[in-house]
């Protein structure tokens, strides 16, 4: 029995005889059917907020919200676990967070120290690959139990799973495994330096934070004027790669074709300049000249954008005033004191 609640009566009706029509009879399809139902229900449901606010809600999720956030199981061992690893409120759960802090950090300088030339590994010190090696898949083989026991200890796993630190948990581990299959994949563990970001947690940093809580607000707000604007920018940098080319590809300047020319013209209107390639010609050195002033020209305008709007969210002094001991926000001016725990501000 498909379940069909949030979809509309002609959406369900056209997709319950769908179904029913064409009802895989192989086991392995009919499992495939049961994964797809419930991205169909997604795509048919309507979104509730702009397409363009899409990477924001992916990667920054409220962590308020009831429907997202993550809480412990109902057992006791349970509690006690998240405790531990999603919270650095006792000392245990501090010390789990700092040592895996400090295994993170290890793993980003193996993965650096694996990238040189084993030439130069060998003279550092005969075993030391061996060694190198033997330390990256030790812990790869601690972050897996440590993601098991993550999605152990929650009630809905699937929240976990699919939360911003989630998804970065995983993406930790999969670049060893498959390293046993693709060779050279296992340097893309470098990612794990985004689970350094819990570290705001973990030492009461509630203040930066609050911070970043507002510039990505104003980078959420802005991110339609900024979206426009490097769409012009883009049909400009075609259009003048495309002049340029018809101007020196007969000159022998390394304007052969199209998209070299476009590279030319990211290049040169990011106001970089390798020196790569450059015109020859009277008529491509006067384009090219307008092309670098036009680059410097623009580079005021998404910073200006953005910068407007982070001012816009300035109000008066401590009216975003945050708590040092549970990071509690939005604290009056006057206020000396926490209203949910009490503690003194400073």
């Amino acid at each position: 029995m498909v379940c069909c609640r949030g979809l509309s009566r002609h959406r369900k009706s056209n997709y319950l005889s769908c179904v029913q029509r064409e009802t895989p009879a192989h086991p392995s399809l009919h499992f495939c059917t049961v994964l797809a139902v419930p991205l169909i229900r997604a795509y048919l449901r309507p979104l509730a907020f702009p397409i363009s606010e899409l990477p924001f809600r992916l990667v920054f999720m409220p962590t308020n919200d009831s429907s997202t956030k993550i809480s412990p199981g109902p057992a006791e061992w349970q509690r006690r676990w998240y405790e531990i690893i999603f919270e650095a409120e006792s000392p245990a759960g501090k010390a789990f967070d700092v040592g895996l802090l400090v295994v993170i950090l290890v793993s980003i300088a193996v993965v650096m120290l694996e990238s040189l030339p084993d030439l130069e590994l060998e003279k550092m010190h005969p075993q030391l690959i061996g060694w190198l090696h033997s330390i990256e898949w030790a812990i790869t083989l601690l972050f897996s139990v440590e993601f098991v026991m993550r999605l152990a200890c929650v009630a809905k796993p699937s929240r976990y799973v699919w939360s911003f630190f989630g998804i970065v948990d995983l993406l930790a581990l999969l670049p060893t495994y498959l390293g046993l299959f693709f060779r050279g994949t296992h340097v893309l563990a470098t990612v794990r330096t985004l689970r350094l970001l819990r570290v705001f947690r973990i030492f009461k940093m509630g203040q930066h934070v609050a911070e970043a809580n507002t510039l990505l607000s104003a980078l959420k707000r802005a991110w339609t004027k900024i979206t426009v604007f490097l769409s012009v920018i883009f049909c400009a940098i075609v259009i003048l790669g495309t002049v340029m080319y018809l101007i020196e590809r007969d000159a022998g300047s390394g304007f052969d074709s199209i998209p070299r020319s476009i590279y030319w013209a990211i290049v040169t209107m990011t106001t970089v300049g390798y020196g790569d390639i450059a015109p020859e010609t009277l008529a491509g050195q006067t384009l090219a000249a307008m092309v670098m002033l036009f680059g410097y020209a623009i580079i005021i305008v998404p910073t200006g954008i953005f910068t407007a709007e982070v001012m816009s969210q300035g109000g008066p002094a401590g009216e975003s005033r945050v708590c040092p001991s549970c990071s509690c926000e939005d604290h009056v001016h006057s206020a000396k004191y926490c209203g949910n725990c009490g503690a003194a501000l400073s």
